[in-house]
């Protein structure tokens, strides 16, 4: 028996190239543009029987179920976040099972977004096609202050990365990020209130959870300084809605750099904050990248093959099995 795979949502098309993707006597894949666009959907997705998810671009609810009556398994790239109605699938008689990733991609882009928000690398790039020549002033990051948000495995790369710069970096988070901060040798300020207000640069490594989700208010963000930068390649929710758009129209803080948001993918070239001149949007490039996404679905695929060959060990949601029998 074929089994069908479908992977949704693959904007770039490039899961077509990945080489354990590829067509076999047993499994036959299908790639799916953006969901909402791709007119291939509605023909593809009724005779799927696994789908590999890419990140937390898919949302799985009970009427996107409703869609594919021969689904069977939902492999999940990275860990199961809130994309998945696991209740749902479990309902539907669809497993859940999940991979693994890697730190790498998402700290180096978030160390990009820093170095070329504080020397204004894309306004004197474009100034420079525009005929102008050496129109920005940018500063350095030495000796500045790092406040990291968050002190998991993004968050340590990111504090090796500024020390390397010669950065002074600062944590705050949960009490587990506070104390291996310390451990790491790495300053934890006297409050919250102290964190954002003596920062040069805010980065978000937070996971999104209940006890996450638009924890960064208003007045965090007012405490910083009109010169701050503040970065958020993690996830858009962790700030509360609005208040990074009202901080910045203020100048508290002065900059931003912004991987995610609220509602993706953007295509609307006049959301309000690419129209914010003091703002670095890039499109949610932080996992997207060549190994990053060898890594996320070889593990998927491999979950594929032992879910289809009787090995139920890695499924989350094993009552979903007994549902579907």
């Amino acid at each position: 028996m074929t089994i069908h795979v479908c992977v949704p949502d693959d904007y770039q098309c490039v899961t077509v190239n990945i080489p354990c993707l590829q067509d076999s006597g047993n499994y036959h894949f299908s790639v799916l543009d953006d969901l909402n666009h791709d007119p291939r959907a509605a023909h593809v997705l009724p005779t799927a029987q696994a789908l590999i998810l890419i990140r937390e671009r898919t949302q799985v609810d009970a009427a996107f179920l409703q869609t594919m009556p021969q689904l069977r398994l939902i492999s999940q790239t990275g860990k199961v976040a809130r994309n998945i109605d696991i209740d749902a699938c479990t309902r539907a008689g669809v497993a859940v099972v999940e991979g693994v990733g890697s730190p790498v991609a998402p700290a180096e882009l978030t160390w990009l977004l820093i170095m070329a928000s504080r020397r204004k690398f894309i306004a004197a790039v474009d100034a420079m096609r525009a005929g102008q020549w050496q129109a920005e002033l940018g500063r350095c990051v030495h000796k500045q202050s790092l406040g990291i948000l968050g002190y998991g495995k993004i968050g340590k790369l990111i504090a090796s990365y500024a020390k390397a710069f010669g950065m002074q970096v600062q944590v705050w988070g949960s009490e587990r990020a506070q104390e291996e901060a310390r451990q790491d040798g790495f300053a934890v300020p006297t409050s919250r209130e102290c964190f954002f207000a003596t920062s040069d640069v805010v980065t978000i490594h937070q996971r999104l959870v209940a006890a996450t989700e638009a924890n960064i208010t208003l007045a965090d963000l007012s405490l910083m300084k009109t010169d701050a930068l503040f970065v958020n390649t993690s996830r858009a929710e962790l700030v509360a809605p609005g208040a990074l758009y009202k901080a910045l129209q203020s100048g508290r803080p002065g900059f931003a750099a912004l991987d995610v948001f609220e509602q993706e993918p953007v295509y609307d070239p006049t959301h309000p904050l690419l129209q914010l001149p003091n703002v670095l949007c890039t499109p949610h490039l932080g996992y997207v990248e060549q190994e990053s996404y060898t890594l996320y679905f070889e593990t998927a695929f491999r979950n594929i093959e032992r879910f289809f060959a009787g090995d139920m060990t890695q499924v989350i949601n094993p009552a979903a099995i007994h549902q579907h029998q």
